[in-house]
């Protein structure tokens, strides 16, 4: 069945791969960033008739294979050391090392509202590994407290009823001058996840590297969740291009690792098995931490090992597990039908606090 047991990700030279693009000088986020170039591109092409629209505002405009969430209506912004500031702020510098090469860190959280106030769910454990990620791209280590202060004054600030994304972001500063990192965060509200928590349809793409090829590779930065994500990105594209709804990406030597913003957690045996993270490349996925807790707590065991897409039908079930959009049963890989037991994505979506 299995045996027991990104990364660096290259420089991105996408806008869809970063939370963060500048034009002039003004921070944007991605879509609106490629929208104005688009535009302007376009004006240029037509023999400069005006724009439209103007460069602060939205665009709708879709590929068929652009992965983005739509328009944001609802966001707060806050950057360290000067909290909460309005969306159209100017934040980020041309020459930031976090644009222009994917040299920074971030992660990311749900935020629920429960009895009237906004929480983040694990809140502790996702500083954590923001502390990890920065430790390993040897960044100033993130002050707990003072992102804990930023934090509350965000939520504070954010109005909104529905589920909503924590993002917390660092980068190296810019290039070309000593005034240090660049460190912020947002609070948008979060795409329905409902029909993915029903299930997901999943592809296998090969990753290109071996299930151990991260062992003695630091310099790989596997387990970091870097701001070099177009690799990612582009996954997800290729998922809307192949008509499913969720990669898993494998390993060159045929194993499932991970999704481009998913762990994998697998039923087998009576026992949870999730994927090794020494080695693999794979990022410490928060919630399967929190989930394999709750199951060691009730007497179940839980065990790290490499499984093939071939294992899965013989397997209880299989589940990605996001953040922020919860735990999503896997109930099809490459066109075979998986099993799918919905008391057990109740029950692993209750020990995640997804109720």
């Amino acid at each position: 069945m299995a045996r027991d047991g990104e990364l660096w990700q290259g420089s991105c030279k996408s806008l869809h791969s970063h939370p963060l693009a500048t034009l002039g000088h003004r921070l944007y986020p991605p879509s609106d960033a490629l929208a104005i170039l688009r535009r302007a591109r376009a004006s240029l092409v037509s023999g400069g008739a005006s724009l439209t629209r103007r460069q602060d505002q939205p665009s709708t405009g879709r590929s068929g294979s652009d992965t983005r969430v739509g328009t944001v209506t609802e966001q707060v912004v806050a950057v360290l050391g000067r909290g909460v500031v309005p969306r159209d702020t100017p934040l980020l510098v041309a020459d930031d090392l976090g644009f222009t090469r994917g040299d920074g860190c971030f992660d990311a959280a749900r935020v629920v509202v429960r009895d009237g106030s906004p929480r983040v769910d694990h809140l502790d454990r996702h500083l954590a590994r923001f502390a990890r990620s920065a430790a390993a791209l040897e960044l100033p280590a993130p002050d707990q407290d003072s992102w804990r202060a930023l934090i509350e004054e965000a939520l504070a600030a954010w109005t909104g009823t529905g589920e909503a994304v924590l993002k917390l972001v660092l980068t190296r500063g810019p290039e070309h001058s000593t005034s240090g990192t660049t460190a912020l965060l947002t609070i948008t509200a979060a795409a329905d996840a409902t029909s993915a928590r029903q299930g997901v349809r999943g592809a296998t793409l090969s990753r290109g590297y071996a299930s151990d090829a991260f062992r003695d590779a630091p310099w790989l930065l596997g387990g970091v969740k870097s701001l070099s994500y177009a690799i990612n990105v582009a996954a997800k594209r290729e998922a809307v291009r192949r008509g499913v709804d969720e990669i898993v990406f494998t390993s060159s030597d045929g194993y499932l690792l991970e999704g481009p913003t998913t762990g994998l957690l697998v039923a087998a045996d009576d026992q949870l098995w999730t994927t090794p993270l020494a080695g693999t490349g794979v990022l410490e996925s928060v919630t399967i931490a929190v989930i394999l807790e709750a199951a060691r707590a009730e007497g179940v065991t839980t065990r790290e090992a490499l499984f093939r897409a071939d294992d899965l039908p013989g397997t209880d079930g299989a589940w990605l597990i996001s953040a922020v959009r919860g735990v999503l049963p896997l109930v099809e890989l490459d066109g075979v039908r998986l099993p799918h037991d919905p008391a057990i994505t109740a029950h692993l979506a209750a020990a995640a606090g997804f109720r």
